[in-house]
């Protein structure tokens, strides 16, 4: 049977419905925006928009919270964490997606269940992981950007992304590889690796973010300013300004801007790479 395409007043009332429903999630960004540019008198009175659009609330917070030196470690360390990732996650999925051995679908499963075990959880064994290293090499770990990055360079998600992206290309082409000489390294980096552009992008983009976001572990492994992140930066802000709600705002939007520039930078890409992987209802 054809499926039915909703007209008239029932196409109406979907369409209104998602309007509500988007108009619901993007008010509380939209108030935040808003009121990055109030004064402390229009944020405490709770009026929607400003008289006077105030520019120096952000050059007021970004002083205020030193946000240029969080800033900067954020960036650094989402950057080796992205680079990390996309590395191991390739050398990881290829094997479990174009080579036969023995065990390969047990390994993957496996895999596919530490996906279920909650972020928190793991914070225990991989805290005290990273202690243990801070005393047993001569290398630093903790307060430093290894203990920030190299936990989190093997993502069980990015793996089965990959993955299944890969099982989708024709064998064909490794065929014709191994006519040309080529090897399993020289396929995936020469064949397989531009192939995979969408799906690193989109690796590249959840890792990023999810980097950029972290609080709970950097507050655990850093007690310094050296090397924490943004986040930790503006919790600590909103805690000391207190009822400046004007410059929180323009500080949480400060933290926001790099998420959503780098949504919107690859958005077409992430798209691509989540319907060429498989994840597709």
């Amino acid at each position: 049977m054809a499926n039915r395409q909703p007209t008239g007043g029932h196409a109406f009332a979907i369409y209104a419905g998602l309007a509500i429903g988007a108009a619901t999630a993007a008010f509380p960004f939209v108030w935040m925006l808003l009121a990055s540019f109030m004064t402390r008198g229009e944020t405490l009175r709770r009026v929607f928009a400003p008289e006077s659009v105030q520019w120096n609330n952000y050059y007021q917070a970004w002083k205020e919270a030193d946000f240029g030196l969080y800033f900067e470690n954020s960036l650094l360390v989402a950057v080796l964490q992205v680079v990390g990732t996309l590395f191991f996650s390739l050398l990881a999925a290829y094997p479990l997606a174009r080579m036969e051995f023995r065990g390969r679908d047990t390994i993957f499963a496996g895999i596919l269940a530490t996906l279920m075990i909650p972020e928190t959880v793991t914070m225990v064994p991989n805290f005290l992981t990273i202690t243990w290293l801070h005393r047993s090499t001569p290398f630093a770990w903790l307060n430093n950007w290894p203990a920030l990055t190299i936990p989190f360079m093997a993502s069980a998600f990015s793996i089965f992304l990959l993955r299944q992206f890969m099982r989708g290309v024709p064998n064909d082409l490794w065929e014709a590889a191994r006519i040309d000489g080529a090897g399993h390294v020289r396929f995936l980096f020469q064949i397989m690796l531009p192939l995979c552009r969408a799906p690193l992008l989109t690796v590249g983009m959840f890792t990023f973010i999810g980097s950029w976001n972290s609080l709970a572990w950097p507050l655990l492994v850093t007690n310094t300013s050296d090397w924490r992140p943004i986040s930790v930066g503006l919790q600590q802000f909103v805690s000391e300004a207190g009822a400046e709600v004007h410059l929180q705002m323009a500080g949480a939007m400060i933290a926001t801007v790099p998420v959503l520039f780098t949504y919107f930078l690859i958005q077409k890409e992430f798209t691509e790479g989540i319907s060429m992987s498989g994840l597709k209802g």
